[in-house]
């Protein structure tokens, strides 16, 4: 069989990266496995059954990976970016939910550490490769000429929010051989291949059980208060990191019939906001460090449908650029919880991914006059 070229695996250990790895080879690549290592110990996390992305049961894991390998008949390096992964993931992370946002760190390692890091020392240490892959469920298709990532056939398991940061060039040289299959397609595989990680339970916690303190341990969060929307006390929080905007469970205090929720973080006074359901609707939100896949859109106004976090159905909106990159969101309808620092990634009607940025702040109700005249500035931005 001619080969089709070099392509390195992203392999984690688990059965979607196996199943990548394995049905590469056999559609004619030559494969070699590729981990990054990025748990150092000094942090006392404990683990269960699922591994988290971030744990100690990363040593496990990496052995899992060996024994595929084998397996397979593959080359496979193991990639130290312990330090990598502390200044660009765990810094981003702490810094932002002490600066009272809700970050993702799933976003910011794949566009840095998977597919930036891992790629380029994997280059520098004598791996020559064509391609990278992952077991990501995600596409990429051409689209009026440019390559953009598609969400997965099968929308459940969709992963393409968390790559909205992969711009054509990069595309170009990645692999996702997943996504056509479901979940079920790619466990039928394993077992049909007799691979180990056929039946392998998965996590996706960011942090196991999804206990982010003790990363915090260094400079545990301050105590605050709980205020209503009038700034009156109700009680006392643990420290911003452990709160998000739409929280209900986990804030201990009722003051009548309806429950409450976080309506806004304030790290200025260290003070957390509650309020009912109906405080947590927003009409529109303005976006930083927007990325555009067709630069053709930033010229005017465009329709979209906005992903607000991962398991957001897609909002309907109008997208109105600036030269600055600090996109305005408009909806058609108000949207619940919109939590600055999260990603809003915009799609068209067919799934294509046109852009995506971090919220800055949410707007809960837009002057529709301003917006008409397609002009992004603070006027927009004020309550009607």
């Amino acid at each position: 069989m001619v080969s089709l070229g070099k392509v390195a695996v992203g392999l984690s250990g688990g059965v979607d990266s196996a199943v990548t790895a394995a049905l590469l080879l056999e559609a004619g690549y030559e494969v070699v496995g590729i981990t990054m290592k990025i748990w150092k110990g000094g942090i006392a996390i404990q683990e269960g059954p699922k591994h988290a992305c971030f744990g100690p049961g990363e040593a496990e894991d990496l052995a899992a990976c060996e024994r595929l390998a084998a397996q397979l008949g593959i080359e496979y390096r193991i990639l130290d970016l312990a330090d990598e992964y502390e200044s660009r993931v765990l810094d981003y992370f702490r810094h932002e939910y002490r600066a009272g946002r809700t970050p993702n760190p799933c976003i910011i390692c794949n566009r840095e550490l998977k597919f930036g890091f891992l790629v380029d020392r994997a280059r520098e240490a004598g791996l020559g490769f064509d391609f990278f892959a992952t077991g990501h469920y995600a596409r990429i298709e051409e689209r009026k000429g440019i390559l953009h990532l598609r969400k997965a056939a099968f929308e459940a398991k969709d992963q393409s929010y968390f790559l909205y940061g992969l711009d054509a060039d990069r595309l170009a040289h990645i692999r996702f051989p997943l996504g056509n299959l479901a979940k079920d397609e790619v466990r039928a595989i394993a077992r049909r291949l007799g691979l180990e990680p056929a039946d392998k339970p998965e996590s996706q916690d960011f942090v196991a059980g999804g206990d982010y303190a003790p990363l915090f341990a260094d400079r545990p969060p301050e105590p605050g208060e709980f205020v209503d929307e009038m700034g009156r006390v109700l009680g006392r929080h643990r420290g911003l990191p452990f709160y998000t905007v739409g929280q209900r469970r986990g804030i201990g205090i009722s003051i009548g019939p309806e429950p409450l929720y976080v309506l806004k973080l304030e790290p200025e006074t260290n003070r957390i906001v509650l309020g009912p359901n109906t405080g947590l609707f927003s009409e529109g939100l303005v976006t930083e460090d927007f990325r555009l896949q067709d630069p053709r859109l930033a010229t005017a106004p465009f329709r979209a449908r906005a992903k607000l976090r991962q398991n957001h159905k897609p909002a309907p909106c109008l997208v109105y650029p600036d030269d600055a990159g600090h996109y305005l969101l408009a909806f058609g309808t108000a949207e619940r919880a919109v939590a600055p620092g999260q990603s809003a990634v915009l799609y068209d009607e067919e799934g294509f991914v046109l852009g995506g940025g971090i919220i800055a702040r949410a707007i809960p109700r837009l002057n529709e006059a301003r917006l008409n005249e397609a002009h992004l500035d603070e006027a927009c931005f004020d309550e009607a």
